[in-house]
């Protein structure tokens, strides 16, 4: 039976294995990464990319099952996924004329990733 200590690690290395696809397959669609695994005022984005004028700040979830991974963002992670992208764009302000959108990419096991564009609305007020 797997400690808790090991079972929070191969979540955390599933997590990084799945952000690397994620970059990977958004690479071969034209998306420029500019940051992974930004954190910052209480929440984090996976990835940042870029494609053309647009900001795509996106979450990441790697589920055993794609229904899953669908449903995994709550509304407190998106509160939380748009603070995180109000302080990227303070930090970034080369930024502020660019689209920004909220997308996600999904991945389970024998399945294409699925990118989801404007997954969610930012709230960047």
């Amino acid at each position: 039976m797997r400690t808790a200590l090991e079972r929070r690690r191969a979540t955390f290395l599933r997590g990084q294995r799945a952000e690397w696809i994620a970059m990977l397959f958004l690479i071969t669609k034209g998306y420029r990464p500019l940051a992974r695994r930004f954190s910052a005022a209480g929440g984090e984005i996976d990835l940042v990319m870029s494609r053309g004028g647009t900001i795509a700040f996106i979450e990441v979830k790697a589920r055993g099952m794609m229904d899953d991974a669908l449903t995994a963002i709550s509304a407190t992670k998106r509160r939380r996924f748009s603070r995180a992208a109000r302080a990227w764009l303070a930090r970034h302000p080369w930024a502020a004329d660019r689209t920004w959108r909220a997308d996600a990419v999904f991945i389970a096991p024998r399945r294409w990733p699925q990118h989801i564009v404007s997954a969610f609305e930012l709230e960047i007020t």
